[in-house]
Order: C-alpha cells, then structure tokens, then sequence
C-alpha cells in the first residue's frame, strides 16, 4: 500500500514515522512546496519518494493532507476532483466547520474523512516529526456518517495502529471546544510573549529571570505563525467569544489586584485550581 503525506509537517511526518513502526512494508511518499522539507523529510525516512500531487492521488490509497488549514480549504476540492474511485483523502485541520462544509459540496464526499490529532508541540516542519508524538492522545472524527464505510475504516485502523484514542464530534461542536481548550492557550500564549518582549528590552535579562511557570506558559508563543493565523480566521467566531470571556475575567482579576480585593483573587484561583482535578480524571480514562 501507499501513502501519500501532502504537507510534511509536524503531524503528517509523526503520523508516517509511527505508521512505519506498525508496518515497515507499507510506502510513503511526500508532497511539498518547500524543497528543505522535501529534503528532511527524505533524511528522516519520513518518506521513501517526492512526488506530484497529481501523482500521490493516482498512486495513493490515503491521501494524508496535512497542510496549514487554509491549504487544505483549497487543497481538499481540487484533490477529491482527482481522486479516483476507491481512494480516500483524511486531513488533519485544527478546525472542522469550513472544511467539512466544503466537502459537503463535493460529489466525492464520502471518500474523505475529517480528522484532527489532539497532539503536537510547539516545533514545526518535518525536522520536529517523531514517532512517539501520537500514542495515547485524542484524535476527533468529524461527520463519520459522511464518510464510507470503507474510508472510515481505513482510517480508523490506521488511528488507532498509532496507538490514538478515537473521539466523534460533529465540526460545530468541535471548533467551538477547541476555541476554548486550544485556539485560545495559543493567543494567550502569544500575546504574553509579545507583552513581556515590548517591556523588557534586554533580552539576556529575560532569559537570567525567566522562571520554568513563564517558560512552560510561553511555550505556545514559539508555534508556527504560518499555521496558526488560518486557524484563527478559520474559527474566528468562536475564538472572538472566548477572548471576549477571556478578556473580560482578565479584567476582574486585575480589579481585584488593584483594589487589594486579596479575596476575590483568592476565589479566582481557588477555583482555578478546579481544573487539576479534572485534568487528572481525563487523564486516569
């Protein structure tokens, strides 16, 4: 069998390396605009061949496309006109509404499937892939009554053979959580970056002081530009609502601060706090 990865990134190259580890015989061939990723991705025997993307889809059983999301809204009816018959595309977005409502549209809907890894790190390209990334995260699967039953189960096996637990959620749902649980660590990670570089203008200050609480809050901060502005234009009504929320707690809290309210403060964190609890009870599923 070949697999086609279109867009060697982070999560196409861990899903082709830990893929590779279930089966050696299976072959990957890779898809790219960048000649540099092209030439990672052939060291870190991501894929054995670089090829078209109108070879891939003759070529390919599945069609892993894991490009930015605004490549993918364009991408995904171009490469389902193509798509021979028997074939299945499965994108890897982090959003689900408009991508699925543009497969919806297509006559070859059935041949795709809308999934999203809850998995990644704050490192891009295929030079950050690496097979250990997806055992044991979440994985959603939007629409799958859309997809065929044969496109479903190829996919699903191929998930769970990398070791993912399989989630179901319609694309409203699913980019309206994710607003909340994902897209907005993300711009709360940036905007502290961005805070903490216009203070502090000594750079080597930053990194004598800075504690492991600002280093692991920041993280995010050092994500892919290129992918995550997409994302939050694609969900940009959902992730308005929760910096509205957001924005409006941070407000509350700096109340507090300013008034010396040592109470409220104390409220808000305690209640804060709440969410080790429940982090630990997903964990223990």
């Amino acid at each position: 069998m070949i697999i086609s990865i279109i867009g060697i990134g982070l999560l196409g190259g861990s899903f082709a390396l830990g893929l590779r580890e279930k089966y050696p015989h299976l072959k990957f061939v890779g898809v790219d605009t960048s000649t540099v990723n092209q030439k990672i991705a052939l060291a870190k025997g991501i894929v054995d061949e670089i090829v078209s993307l109108e070879e891939a889809l003759q070529i390919s059983e599945l069609n892993v496309l894991a490009t930015p999301v605004d490549a993918i809204t364009r991408l995904l009816p171009l490469m389902l006109d193509q798509l021979p018959e028997g074939r299945t595309i499965m994108d890897l977005g982090s959003t689900k509404e408009l991508i699925c409502s543009l497969a919806d549209q297509h006559p070859k809907r059935a041949q795709f499937v809308a999934v999203h890894p809850m998995a990644g790190t704050e490192n891009s390209g295929p030079g950050a892939a690496f097979k250990e990334l997806l055992p044991d995260k979440n994985v959603i699967i939007c629409d799958k009554e859309k997809s065929s039953p044969d496109a479903l189960m190829l996919v699903e096996t191929f998930l769970r053979d990398c070791g993912m637990k399989i989630h179901y959620m319609n694309p409203v749902e699913h980019d309206l959580h994710l607003a909340y649980v994902s897209h907005l660590s993300h711009i709360s990670s940036f905007a502290l970056g961005l805070t903490v570089l216009d203070k502090e203008q000594d750079e080597r200050a930053i990194f004598d002081m800075a504690s492991t609480g600002f280093s692991s809050t920041v993280r995010l901060a050092k994500s892919s530009p290129q992918m995550w502005a997409p994302i939050f234009d694609q969900n940009k009504t959902n992730v308005s609502k929760a910096l509205g929320d957001y924005i409006e707690l941070l407000k509350k809290f700096k109340d507090a601060i300013d008034q010396s309210d040592t109470e409220t403060s104390l409220g808000f964190m305690s209640r804060a706090n709440d969410i080790g609890r429940i982090l630990a009870g997903i964990e223990k599923k």
